[in-house]
């Protein structure tokens, strides 16, 4: 479809893009971005070992004649996908085409690195360049694009064969020179004890989040001049730079302990875990408490007046008509803290707390790209996953009841 203009309503003559052409022109820049990753020169990079610059290598010479073949099928899908919203057919071959194109890329790039090493003493690495990521960043875009028009459980269902594939040619040995799997096989027990502890540490911050906010929420519900303290504070506390936060909180439960040395009895220390929950627990508590008092305030004023004339108390309101309307706000609420504490928890890494991001940092602190690399990607993947879950909820309790 050609694009579309019209008229600036403001009255000026220059023209403006329609909603469906700035959706196609946007879908033609990251198709660019795709190519030009798949065409650069960075590819892979081959060092001596993990801590020196290697040299940079191609598509062309990793994929080979496969880069071309890769590039067409990719533009095939941008074109299919470039269609609006009521065309699933075509978005749907769209997905799949780029779902796939992907899931080559990854394996033809495994087979093509063991290529390269062969020969090379076992110190060298074949480290994945910057034009991968670009590549693989703008199919993924342009995959969550297509998406948009499939259901739910056929972007599970098409997620899960992908996963299998995925973990096929992992066991079948595709991804063994890659300098990427080789740190990981290497951390495999700390990278999974890693894992579990960054999602219990963000599970903890996120719970004693809404211990607080609650209560705030319902005082500020109540009111407003709770509120504007409430908010006054909590908007001061998001102003304040993580890292800075963390060191105030250091410094200050140093000086408790030192003054109450039974408060170590309870787990409490100065470094650890400690100041990195009540730390992200206080950033967490501005979207929570917002959206407790957005989800009280949420139900029509007729349907409150009407459950008053029915003799309802000011609290059989609350749980019985404010709360079960106000659910779907209540959960958006919560899917952003939830990121929000995900993401945040990296920083933890700094003061002890560990998780996914001592993993990072250790890596910084080596100049090894390939271990920030793997500390890193899973906490973008959990990120995703909690934002899906949660959505998915947001919609389900959303739903008016039949």
């Amino acid at each position: 479809m050609p694009p579309q203009f019209h008229a600036d309503e403001s009255g000026d003559n220059l023209p403006v893009l329609s909603p469906i052409a700035a959706a196609v022109s946007l879908r033609c820049v990251v198709l660019a971005t795709a190519l030009l990753g798949l065409y650069g020169a960075a590819w892979l990079s081959i060092a001596a070992n993990r801590l020196l610059p290697g040299a940079s290598v191609g598509a062309l010479t990793v994929l080979g004649p496969w880069t071309h073949v890769v590039a067409v099928l990719v533009a095939l899908a941008a074109a299919l996908g470039s269609t609006t919203s009521a065309d699933g057919m075509r978005r749907a071959a769209a997905f799949v085409l780029l779902l796939t194109m992907m899931i080559s890329i990854v394996i033809l790039t495994g087979l093509g690195a063991g290529e390269l090493m062969q020969g090379r003493p076992p110190a060298a690495r074949a480290m994945v360049g910057a034009s991968f990521w670009i590549a693989l960043a703008s199919l993924t875009v342009l995959l969550f694009d297509d998406a948009r028009g499939l259901s739910a459980g056929r972007i599970w269902a098409c997620a899960a064969l992908a996963l299998g594939t995925l973990a096929a040619a992992r066991r079948a040995g595709v991804f063994d020179a890659l300098s990427l799997f080789i740190e990981f096989q290497a951390r495999a027990e700390a990278f999974q004890a890693a894992t579990l502890r960054h999602l219990a540490l963000s599970a903890a911050a996120l719970l004693l989040a809404f211990a607080a906010s609650l209560p705030l929420g319902w005082l500020a519900f109540r009111s407003r001049r709770i509120k504007s303290g409430v908010d006054a504070a909590l908007n001061a506390i998001q102003v304040i730079p993580a890292v800075a936060l963390f060191g105030i909180l250091v410094s200050l439960l140093s000086l408790a302990l030192a003054a109450w040395p039974s408060l170590r009895r309870l787990g409490l220390a100065g470094i650890g875990p400690t100041p990195a929950l009540i730390g992200i627990a206080c950033y967490l508590a501005l979207p929570l408490t917002r959206s407790i008092t957005a989800g009280f305030l949420s139900p029509d004023p007729s349907v409150i007046e009407a459950a008053r004339a029915m003799g309802m108390t000011t609290r059989r309101i609350a749980w019985e008509v404010r709360l079960p309307l106000g659910l779907p706000v209540f959960v958006g609420g919560l899917r952003v803290a939830l990121v929000q504490s995900i993401g945040l928890m990296t920083l933890g890494g700094l003061i002890g707390a560990g998780g996914l991001g001592a993993i990072v940092f250790e890596g910084m602190a080596q100049f090894a790209s390939d271990l920030i690399i793997l500390g890193s990607a899973p906490i973008v993947g959990l990120a995703i996953l909690a934002d899906a879950t949660l959505k998915a909820a947001e919609r389900l309790v959303g739903r008016p009841l039949s």
